[in-house]
């Protein structure tokens, strides 16, 4: 079925909404937090005893990051912990931000109490929390599957308040995603009116300003490894070493403790990080309208999605890589380069650097970042002087879709058995 291009506009607009929200801290013990603070809410008092049922996926990614407002702690208990004594749910993603240092202490305690189960799940999505909530004879319990703030089920002593357990389409793959496509992305963003689309531009706008605000904080301060700060110090004298090294600043930031919120995409704040701070260095440093860059925000983030909806949002495979290859591509097409450099990027940029394993959410995340961002600088490079890896080299197919399809089946498929074994290694199994 033909779809016109108005139509176009309207859902990839609707789809950038929904996927542009504000995030503090890594998304995966934020949404373990909100699972804890919405039992919690559904109990009706504070809980004895917690226990939290977990993908991997959500062990792998939450088990090394700081959590945000926690004055430095690690892990998923003190996210269940913070969430369940002091969370919000109403803030969904910022459900963490009323946290205070007292409250800190107390979740400190309830974790050294012995007060948290956790429990592994097998043969669920990859984005899965259940948190049971007890206290005085009482239970509650919250599921949360497919998104980071979708709730799948919500229980009280047995009696179901929320049942979308038989709604399959809910999964990360919807009809509208179907439409996306490198050659729709291009001409929407072409063609697309933001006065006629405000809700879009302000996602936008916030990006610019959130994202570019936790660069500049880890430039200014030091986080975790510093890997923003040292490529600086190496001399970031061209656009290029800029956006590397403020794109890794803002991971430094996010992964080890800094309570600045990140507009994020495809569920990923370092993934919001990396499809927008290139974006926007490369747009300043050109010289670019502001209208240009809202342009090609709209082209990287919707490119980044494109990918990441044949992959999932948890899996082995490291997702800055996607979101640096449309980053890379948004920046060819903010330079006026043709349809093709754009997508030339793309399979360069996949064909050489799609195999980085995601080992959870951590320091090293800025170094992913980093490098990815350079190969995807290489690939448009590359592109620019007309060369590309040709179909059958590798997993590059016949044209950018089918190698975004490739990439999509040996992340979500062929990675299964990696993913089980980063989990492994990453508990001590």
């Amino acid at each position: 079925m033909a779809h016109s291009l108005s139509s176009l506009i309207s859902t990839y607009a609707d789809i950038l909404v929904a996927e542009l929200v504000p995030a503090q801290g890594c998304t995966e013990p934020i949404a373990i937090a909100l699972s804890a603070a919405r039992a919690r809410e559904i109990l009706g008092r504070m809980p004895e005893k917690l226990t939290v049922y977990l993908a991997g996926n959500m062990i792998k990614n939450a088990k090394s990051v700081t959590v945000p407002n926690s004055g430095g702690q690690k892990g998923i208990e003190i996210a269940v912990a913070l969430g369940a004594l002091a969370g919000d749910a109403s803030l969904l993603l910022e459900v963490l931000s009323p946290v205070t240092p007292e409250d800190v202490e107390r979740a400190i305690r309830f974790v050294a109490d012995g007060s948290i189960r956790l429990e592994l799940v097998d043969d669920e999505e990859n984005l899965y929390v259940r948190t049971l909530a007890e206290a005085g004879g009482h239970r509650s319990y919250v599921e949360i599957k497919y998104e980071h703030t979708r709730y799948n089920a919500i229980c009280m002593d047995g009696e179901m308040i929320l049942d979308r357990t038989r709604d399959l389409s809910a999964s990360s793959t919807s009809a509208e995603r179907e439409l996306l496509s490198v050659a729709g992305i291009l001409q929407a963003a072409d063609h697309i009116s933001f006065a006629e689309y405000p809700e879009l531009a302000a996602s936008l706008e916030r990006q610019i300003l959130f994202n570019g605000a936790i660069s500049a904080e880890g430039l200014k301060t030091p986080y975790g490894v510093q890997v923003g700060r040292t490529l600086m110090a190496a001399g970031a004298d061209s656009p290029a070493a800029r956006a590397k090294a403020k794109a890794a600043a803002g991971a430094d930031a996010r992964m080890n403790g800094s309570d600045m919120p990140v507009v994020i995409n495809s569920g990923s704040g370092n993934q919001g990080i990396t499809v927008s701070i290139p974006v926007i260095e490369f747009a300043e440093a050109s010289g670019a309208s502001h209208d240009r860059l809202l342009r090609t925000l709209f082209v990287s983030n919707l490119l980044a999605i494109h990918q990441k909806r044949f992959i999932g949002k948890l899996s082995a495979f490291c997702g800055v890589v996607n979101a640096a290859a449309a980053a890379s591509a948004a920046i060819a097409y903010l330079e006026g380069q043709p349809a093709d450099v754009v997508e030339k990027t793309l399979i360069n940029t996949l064909g050489t650097a799609g195999g980085i394993v995601c080992d959870g959410a951590k320091a090293s995340c800025a170094a992913k970042i980093a490098l990815s961002l350079d190969n995807a600088f290489m690939a448009k490079q590359m592109a620019e002087q007309k060369n590309v890896f040709l179909p059958g080299d590798g997993i590059v197919g016949d044209d950018v879709e089918a190698t975004i399809r490739n990439v999509g089946r040996m992340a979500k498929e062929g990675m299964k058995s990696t993913d089980l074994e980063i989990l492994l290694i990453m508990t001590g199994k």
